[in-house]
């Protein structure tokens, strides 16, 4: 009999062999394939989300965790069969996305100095870095020459940033993309020779096989898998699903020509995506399910079994890793630059054309890393230069963002840039109006009539959102008979409104659905601090919506009726006149002061004051401006003797990382409950550009989350500056 009557015990005897069976799954390493691929999965979910709140990229957090459970950290997973597929795939399928999402229109219209751009970034970074390499390093031949070709590939990580901005057609932009395409298609190139190179000597035999089986490869990818890629699509032309497997079958197909070629398949999985290029469009359900599968399952698979190679003992043995990972570093940054500084020299571009091209082509990430991976399993490199390569990443993802939004905007300052889509039309104007609250309906019906413009046939739309729960059914009804004093509010001046009533798990995630679908401009929301809607609006909520749609979004606290206000106070950000929707937003604020028959009075620079000043007569409108010059945004708080509670003040505010956006930007709805609680006043989030639909080379899961980190650490060393200031 046991001391605790467990054997005696007819419930406690299965709870120990349940244990037990748990304890034996649990044995370091995990032998269980469905508890690797679950803690895989738990990693793939919940990494990005911990590391957020750390401003670490996804791409360097999935790495980091792949290190944490692999066999050099707390040792639970061993590479084994199922991971090494599941990584191949993820190598692949990153190499075919950089292919497929190649803007190849934008590579033709500027073909020739992207051609020299593309020689350029070849060449240089190798020059460089092949001496460096064989020499500084002690590398042998074959491993310098790999290493030095990865000087030569990048991402174009940073490219969401001009594209917020607004300036992605921008000539130095294109002549990027186009040298990205060629630089990395060389590389590749290079790359299957060095691969055959280990593989055996080279000799004329050699060369005579690889240039026939190149050619062979090459035909059999863009002339028949296009042709067969065009007969299955109009076959089958709404068998979506099929479209799907179609295209994966394509890309492994590819892959393993490449291999009977003697090539590598990450060169055939990167041809097929130029191949299919024309036949996926970039804003096609077919893109977003291939890049959704892609960027959900199988490249953070690779990106963790990239983690699970490093060992961080090789870099504390030593100071040898730390030398190697140095040199690579700044080896890669010194190449980029050079290889952009002679571009503008050879084109006569301006400074400001030198450093955004250089911030667009040095940050290293996916081709960088498909080619470190692929020598260090053929035993080309070792894990000094896999380990260095990983640092190199990182520090140059951070380089490039900093250098791009700075280049950015000083593009825009100097006004030489294209920006795409000046003014949106006066017939697309359709406005949007969440209404939680019933004691501010009419008055943010009032604004939405006050500023809509007088060619527009578009009635207001007015929303209401339900949080989906079981008393949903009854809350639509209220919702829906509360919406309906809005049309008779409006009906009263002969206006239209169209009411919307909603389920959402979120209020703002409703928000944004319902103003993607009606394809609305703006959207006009209450705000009052003592409002507990209006206040989770201002907490995290109203982060996620500015940062989360492109539309302008109208921020009011309005006390009184609007034709009781004597005039419209406007006050503008340095610079604002250069920041995109800054026509958009003025040509509704002259709406509304001539519908109000209010004068506008502009505290602002004299340099936006000059651009209003040019719209103000271009709209040939019959308001009245005046100026009062305002630089200092510091002293903002300031301004209040300057006003009047009969005063309607509007602020125009940048979304982050606007040309016109500051730090200290991020406390004014903070500064307007404190210091103009008294005030009626209206915060604008000017429209947003965010045109990624035609390029996106980053599977960094989250482009944004390297520009929050330089914005995390400014905002700091301003803190520290202040406090002993």
């Amino acid at each position: 009999m046991s001391i605790f009557g467990i054997e005696n015990n007819p419930v406690a005897a299965p709870m120990t062999q349940i244990l037990d069976r748990l304890i034996d799954l649990l044995q370091k390493p995990f032998h269980s394939s469905v508890l690797i691929f679950a803690v895989i999965l738990f990693i793939i979910l919940l990494a990005p989300i911990l590391l957020r709140s750390l401003k670490i990229p996804g791409i360097i957090g999935l790495i980091l965790s792949g290190l944490i459970i692999g066999p050099h950290g707390l040792g639970w997973i061993e590479k084994n069969a199922a991971v090494d597929l599941f990584s191949t795939i993820g190598l692949l399928y990153i190499m075919f996305l950089a292919g497929l999402e190649l803007d190849l229109k934008e590579f033709r219209s500027n073909k020739h100095k992207s051609l020299v751009f593309g020689i350029y970034t070849f060449l240089i970074p190798m020059a460089i870095g092949f001496p460096v390499c064989r020499f500084l390093i002690g590398l042998d031949f074959n491993a310098s020459l790999l290493v030095a070709s990865m000087f030569s590939t990048h991402t174009l990580v940073t490219y969401p940033i001009v594209s917020r901005m607004g300036i992605s057609r921008h000539e130095a932009v294109a002549i990027t993309v186009g040298g990205t395409m060629l630089t990395d298609t060389a590389v590749l190139v290079l790359f299957a020779v060095i691969v055959g190179s280990v593989k055996g000597e080279i000799n004329l035999h050699f060369w005579i096989n690889f240039a026939i089986s190149v050619i062979l490869f090459l035909l059999v990818v863009f002339l028949l898998i296009p042709v067969v890629t065009s007969w299955f699509f109009k076959k089958l032309e709404g068998e979506k699903r099929s479209h799907f497997v179609f295209v994966l079958s394509m890309v492994f197909f590819a892959a393993f020509l490449s291999e009977v070629a003697g090539l590598e398949p990450i060169i055939g999985a990167f041809a097929a995506g130029i191949a299919l290029n024309r036949y996926v469009p970039k804003t096609s359900s077919l893109m977003n399910r291939l890049e959704f599968v892609g960027n959900a399952i199988f490249i953070p698979f690779f990106l963790i079994s990239v983690g699970m190679l490093i060992n961080l003992k090789v870099i504390g043995n030593g100071s040898a890793a730390w030398v190697i990972a140095g040199t690579l570093t700044i080896v890669a940054i010194i190449g980029k630059y050079l290889a952009a500084a002679l571009t503008s020299f050879t084109f006569k571009f301006p400074p400001t054309w030198r450093r955004l091209i250089f911030g667009l082509s040095s940050s290293h990430a996916a081709a960088t890393l498909a080619v470190i991976m692929v020598g260090f399993k053929m035993g080309i490199v070792d894990e000094n230069v896999l380990n260095g390569t990983i640092v190199l990443i990182l520090v140059t993802c951070l380089v490039a963002s900093f250098v791009t939004e700075n280049a950015a905007k000083r593009i825009l300052i100097e006004g030489d840039a294209y920006r795409e889509l000046p003014l949106t039309p006066l017939t697309e104007q359709k406005i949007l109006v969440p209404i939680s609250n019933p004691g501010t309906m009419e008055r943010l019906i009032d604004l939405a009539i006050a500023i809509k413009l007088p060619k527009n046939r578009f009635p207001i739309v007015s929303l209401s959102v339900v949080d989906d729960d079981h008393t949903a059914k009854s809350k639509l009804i209220e919702a829906k008979r509360m919406l309906e004093k809005a049309i008779i509010h409006a009906a009263a001046i002969d206006q239209k409104v169209e009411i919307v009533t909603t389920i959402d798990q979120k209020v703002t995630a409703g928000i944004k659905r319902v103003a993607k679908e009606i394809f609305a401009t703006e959207i006009i929301l209450g705000f009052a601090m003592r409002n507990q809607f209006s206040e989770m609006l201002f907490g995290n909520n109203i982060k996620y919506l500015v940062e989360n749609t492109e539309q302008a979004i109208w921020l009011a606290s309005i006390h009184s009726n609007l034709n009781l206000y004597k005039k419209i106070v406007i006050i503008c950000p340095k610079f604002a006149d250069r920041e995109f929707g800054f026509q958009n937003w003025l040509s509704r604020v002259f709406r509304m002061g001539k519908s109000l028959d209010l004068s506008c009075q502009f505290f602002a620079s004299p340099q936006t004051f000059e651009k209003v000043g040019e719209f103000h007569q271009q709209q040939r409108t019959s308001v009245t401006i005046n100026h009062t010059e305002f630089t200092d945004w510091e002293e903002f708080h300031n301004l209040g003797h300057q006003l009047s509670p009969s005063d309607l003040i509007i602020i125009p505010l940048p979304r982050s990382g606007g040309v016109s956006y500051k730090l200290s930007q991020e406390s004014i709805p903070r500064l307007m409950a404190k210091h103009f609680e008294h005030f009626s006043f209206i915060l604008v989030y000017t429209s947003s550009a965010n045109d990624t639909s035609e390029l996106m080379f980053s599977h960094d899961f989250d482009n944004t989350l390297i520009e929050k980190g330089m914005t995390l650490v400014k905002g700091r060393v301003k803190w520290f500056s202040r406090l002993f200031k």
